[in-house]
């Protein structure tokens, strides 16, 4: 009997193989905007009190992608105690993109909390799948690694150099 994450990765990569080698398409627009959501986790243990261990973050993501490169502009969305932070917390980041379904990205961001920008940014790789389905339609499923500082967002975090790793997925339409 096969495991369910070797039965995921057949389907993706299934998935992956029919939208390289599906019927060629209109050319689409370059453009894409829409909203995703992440599971984060640090990956290592924290000991402090009001800070947060793993959780989950929304995001909404504007892609501008031409053939092997790309940019992307993402605002995520984190509930009160990522990071220590009495309140919500906002990263704008910004990537480049290297690859077309199956793609790598190096990024930076920061964080926005209480009325305040950090300091210090965060910066992040990401490899991931970026399937077009429905002729505008793109499910992008990636795995991020972020080299975190959360000093800034509050008195509990202090000191606190947590990076965290990430899974998510993002549905973009193409306009």
């Amino acid at each position: 009997m096969m495991k369910p994450n070797l039965i995921a990765l057949v389907i993706i990569l299934g998935l992956a193989a029919m939208a390289a080698t599906g019927p060629a398409q209109a050319e689409q627009s370059p453009h894409q905007f829409g909203l995703g959501a992440h599971y984060w986790t640090a990956v290592k243990s924290i000991d402090a009190n009001n800070v947060d261990k793993n959780g989950f973050s929304y995001l909404l993501s504007y892609r501008y992608h031409y053939d092997w490169l790309g940019l992307e502009a993402d605002v995520e969305w984190f509930q009160k105690g990522f990071g220590g932070a009495a309140k919500n917390v906002y990263q704008p980041q910004a990537y480049l993109i290297l690859g077309k379904i199956i793609y790598a990205a190096a990024g930076i961001g920061g964080y926005y909390s209480d009325g305040e920008l950090s300091d210090k940014p965060f910066y992040a790789f990401r490899a991931g799948l970026d399937l077009p389905l429905l002729g505008i339609l793109h499910l992008d499923i990636n795995a991020n690694y972020r080299f975190e500082d959360w000093d800034d967002l509050s008195t509990e975090g202090k000191g606190i150099s947590a990076d965290t790793v990430t899974v998510g997925a993002a549905a973009r339409l193409a306009f």
